[in-house]
């Protein structure tokens, strides 16, 4: 018999795993019966292998020999995705003419909205081909410490829109409700960027601050719910692993977890798409025509979110908000550290590594000693050790954040200490989500599938340290460029001031040495960033997904904050040392996140199929998905 890490069957796990749908009456319009069945398991009560409608499951046998594929994506989740690309669209057309671009092709700046004054004659801040462009001329400062707070603002509050969601409105209702304040923030930051608001910067400027707190907000709402929302529609018609036979005889595995994988890669090719879109054409859209079409533009394409939503609202999986499950979760954990706890830090973090951590927690164990607010059931414990565990894993992110962040700001830099080739700088880092565009596809149609072939198992906790290690070699490279820019170039170690102040120039590198860097971010990011939300959505306790999700959010926040503390490296002549310093820090990272969580990796099957708990919080749906009000 193969066993879980709680003594379960693998086979019996995983049939445990599909939810079962009784016969409860559903208000209107919150249950779509042709989903519904598709969540009956059939053959159930028979023991059978094989359903009444031919869907084959794996023996225990199977699931450890089978090679194993994903599933096709539904093509609800395609629409979940479109949305996710106007928002971003909208988010990064509205930041990217909000922070400071440099642009070496003049030799000028590309000046943004807040920190430079209007050029002569505008009146919406747009510029000719060779000037700048410009509104309220309050400073670099000002421009820096609003931007800086935007980028903090936006990975704090999807906290508090996952637990909205999980806890009250339920996923679908807190997304709608979101866009519906960023729609506001929206308005707003294009009423400040109007030419009679502007000819009164301290006006527009308290108008924009506005403006960014809402757009903040409902960012934080949407956020942290959409990402599970997606591949919940997969879930929804195969929530447990089945068999198929393809074409040349083979039997494999389709395995919701990589099927999940799938989804999360798509997901994210879509979320650059938006971005590269947003970035690139608003800050033409500044350029030529103002800023006031350059936030109208992403506002408009926004709306195409609420639209999208509203139509396919009967077509979408919906899981119902739970109640106070945070509130029990965080009660669980305080009762399972009773007498853990020493002075000893060692000695904690073995206690909280103990084998009986969770066991002696469990309401079967507790018997007639269980406090009052256990209401749950032994599965749901399982179900909260593997969504702290997921938060763990997460623990270690702000590290890896620290080598992406450098794409938006030190390499912009670096770009254009060197020869431009009539490349402006700030487009050098859109090789990034180009590569991503390109190599998602290839990673998720040739890559995954050729190692599994191999007999690989290239698991989640895998591919995060691999995320950490191309990170780091991502600022190797970057910090070797930066000392060639310095022994080469004719301003030495000071090619920035030198070439702004037109008293030398460029050193003599093709700007595209980049592409290196840049390319080693893109899969970095495919291997950390998009198996993060993978992690956070196959492991999390199904009625806390929006929590975990927003827990992996959050990480970047701590990044940004972590990331303040380079800020005296972040100019010449010590950027070799802040290249160096993010890449042994992102290595180390790696090494720490994979002596850390190797034990847990070996637990990655036995993980995935816990079965689904009965415990639902303020409402009960009898295990199965069924959908919330909308």
């Amino acid at each position: 018999m193969t066993s879980g890490p709680i003594g379960l069957d693998l086979a019996e796990v995983s049939k445990a795993n599909a939810p079962q749908l009784q016969d409860v009456p559903a208000a209107p319009g919150e249950f779509n019966e042709k989903q519904a069945e598709k969540l009956i398991i059939p053959g159930e009560e028979s023991g059978s292998d094989v359903g009444d409608e031919g869907v084959e499951y794996p023996t225990a046998e199977e699931v450890e020999t089978l090679r194993r594929v994903a599933g096709p994506v539904p093509w609800s989740a395609y629409t979940v995705g479109f949305v996710e690309l106007c928002e971003r669209f909208a988010y990064y057309g509205t930041t990217a003419v909000s922070t400071p671009l440099v642009d070496r092709s003049s030799p000028r700046t590309v000046i943004n909205f807040i920190q430079y004054p209007l050029p002569d004659g505008s009146t919406t801040g747009s510029s000719s081909p060779d000037g700048q462009s410009g509104a309220l001329g309050l400073g670099q400062r000002a421009s820096t410490g609003l931007s800086t707070f935007n980028s903090m603002w936006a990975y704090c509050t999807p906290l508090l829109g996952a637990y909205m969601a999980d806890q009250y409105w339920g996923r679908f209702m807190t997304i709608q409700i979101s866009i519906g304040i960023a729609i506001v923030g929206h308005i707003i930051l294009i009423i400040a960027t109007l030419p009679p608001v502007i000819a009164h910067p301290h006006g527009s400027i308290a108008a924009f601050a506005v403006g960014v707190i809402i757009f903040g907000l409902g960012t934080g709402g949407f956020k942290p719910n959409v990402s599970p929302l997606i591949a919940e529609q997969y879930e929804a018609q195969h929530p447990k692993q089945y068999i198929m036979v393809q074409k040349n005889g083979e039997r494999v595995i389709v395995d919701p977890t990589m099927s999940a994988s799938r989804i999360y890669m798509y997901f994210y090719l879509m979320i650059n798409v938006g971005a590269m879109a947003g970035q690139i054409g608003m800050v033409y859209a500044e350029k030529r025509h103002g800023f006031w079409l350059a936030f109208l533009l992403p506002t408009i394409m926004f709306c195409f979110c609420p639209s999208v939503m509203y139509a396919m609202r009967n077509k979408y999986a919906r899981r119902p908000p739970t109640g106070s499950v945070l509130a029990k979760a965080l009660k669980l954990w305080g009762l399972a550290m009773k007498g853990r706890w020493s002075i000893n830090p060692v000695t904690t973090v073995k206690n909280l590594r103990a084998d009986d951590f969770w066991e002696n927690v469990k309401p079967s164990r507790l018997g007639a000693n269980k406090p009052e607010w256990m209401t749950f059931d032994d599965v749901w414990v399982d179900e909260v050790r593997r969504g702290i565990k997921a938060c763990t894993v997460f623990l270690w992110y702000p590290l890896w954040w620290l080598s992406y962040n450098q794409m938006t700001n030190n390499l912009v830099s670096q770009a254009a200490t060197m020869e431009l080739h009539g490349a402006p700088n700030d487009l050098i880092n859109n090789i990034d989500p180009i590569a991503l565009v390109i190599f998602i596809p290839i990673t998720d149609l040739f890559l995954y599938p050729g190692l599994e072939r191999l007999g690989v198992r290239f698991t989640p906790l895998k591919r995060i340290a691999w995320g950490f290690f191309l990170g780091a070699f991502s600022m190797v490279a970057a910090a070797v460029t930066q000392y060639y820019i310095y022994h080469l170039g004719s301003c030495g170690d000071y090619p920035s001031d030198g070439i702004s102040n037109e008293t030398c120039t460029a050193a003599p590198i093709n700007v595209w040495v980049q592409t290196i860097p840049y390319l080693l971010i893109a899969f970095s990011e495919i291997f950390a960033s998009i198996t993060g939300l993978e992690y956070a959505f196959t492991k999390a306790p199904k009625n806390m997904r929006s929590v975990v999700t927003s827990v992996f959010l959050f990480m970047s926040a701590i990044s940004y904050a972590i990331g303040e503390a380079f800020v005296s490296l972040s100019a010449d002549p010590l950027l070799i040392w802040n290249y160096t310093t993010i890449a042994i820090l992102a290595f180390l990272g790696g090494c720490g996140f994979w002596i850390a969580h190797r034990g847990l990796d070996k637990e990655e099957d036995k993980l995935n199929v816990i079965p689904e708990s009965s415990f639902k919080g303020r409402k009960m749906s009898y295990g199965g998905m069924h959908a919330d009000a909308a």
